[in-house]
């Protein structure tokens, strides 16, 4: 009987988020950038976006009822950014990492960059330990370089032996992840940087990783065009989503942990119901999809595609999917 309440209870959801998607399923379109944007993030309280581009700058547009305004436009990297990400409760300060080998911290009240931090190659990944005291930044040599946000100097660096993917603290920031070329997930200790677990995850490269804000679980993009669920207690996968055919390069949770929307070169983004895996809806996308973040609190999904105008120039377009929800 409580298997059967509970696949029913599951079912009864299921219904209800796919109502809910398939009834705000209008996208909207912002141009943001004059090239390609290579990651989109939305701030703690969720009044903003923030976006990096090939074309050297960040961007960052308020959500004001129903319209998304640019506000401002942040210059002072010398190439591409790769990577931008905010404080986990902090909802004007914000961090950029970029291929020209620095670090930017930029304080949206004063719109101004508050601190550089020089490191030692070009920047790819990027994130913000959840408790707010560490920004986590690799390179393209595989080089994890810990900034201490008090007083934004580098505290430690570590140097793998295998090509790091994507990097995140767990919800609790004592466990460090990162997923690799060879289809692991290395799981660390923090600070402590000890060698806890090897996950043999995929077996082609492990490209994403993403943490459940409700803290059970985890998830990957491979590859082999698959995702993976995680259960962070066992660490354990307990179900993967097979729906894309080409490699993931972006997965994101809803707010509530129920939604896990995952994006490629395939001509959609799927939106899977995270409890049995099944799908709830897919994003109809005209070119390869680079990043998708949801919003803190709503079923508001943003994305950044790789995109050409008429004339086959970049495009830098932030597109929200779920636009209804601002009305």
């Amino acid at each position: 009987m409580a298997c059967a309440t509970t696949f029913e209870r599951y079912a009864e959801k299921f219904e209800d988020l796919k109502k809910q998607i398939e009834r705000n399923r209008n996208t909207r379109e912002t141009s943001t950038h004059n090239s390609k944007v290579h990651s989109v993030a939305w701030n703690c309280d969720g009044r903003r976006i923030a976006s990096g581009s090939v074309d050297k700058t960040v961007s960052v547009l308020t959500l004001d009822n129903d319209k998304l305004r640019n506000e401002s436009n942040f210059k002072g990297h010398m190439d591409s950014v790769d990577q931008v990400c905010w404080h986990p409760s902090h909802p004007d300060q914000l961090v950029s990492a970029s291929v020209d080998k620095t670090v930017r911290i930029w304080d949206v009240r004063s719109n101004k960059c508050s601190h550089v931090i020089n490191t030692k190659g070009d920047n790819l990944n990027l994130c913000w330990s959840p408790d707010g005291s560490t920004i986590g930044v690799g390179n393209k040599d595989d080089l994890i370089t810990f900034i201490d946000t008090n007083s934004y100097k580098i505290k430690v660096e570590e140097q793998f032996k295998v090509e790091v993917n994507e990097i995140s603290w767990n919800n609790t920031s004592d466990m460090f992840f990162l997923t690799t070329g060879h289809g692991w997930i290395n799981v660390l200790s923090y600070p402590e940087l000890k060698q806890l677990h090897t996950i043999n995850a995929h077996p082609a490269n492990c490209i994403c990783i993403k943490f459940d804000p409700t803290g059970k679980y985890f998830a990957t993009g491979s590859a082999d065009a698959l995702v993976s669920l995680w259960d962070i207690s066992e660490l354990a996968c307990v179900r993967t989503f097979s729906r894309l055919d080409w490699p993931v390069r972006s997965i994101s949770f809803s707010y509530d942990g129920q939604l896990l929307a995952s994006a490629s070169e395939d001509s959609f983004i799927d939106i899977g119901f995270v409890e049995t895996g099944s799908k709830v809806y897919s994003v109809q996308c005209s070119d390869p999809t680079f990043i998708v973040a949801w919003h803190p609190s709503k079923y508001l999904l943003a994305y950044a595609c790789d995109e050409k105008d008429k004339h086959n120039r970049d495009t830098g377009n932030i597109w929200l999917f779920g636009a209804n929800n601002l009305l």
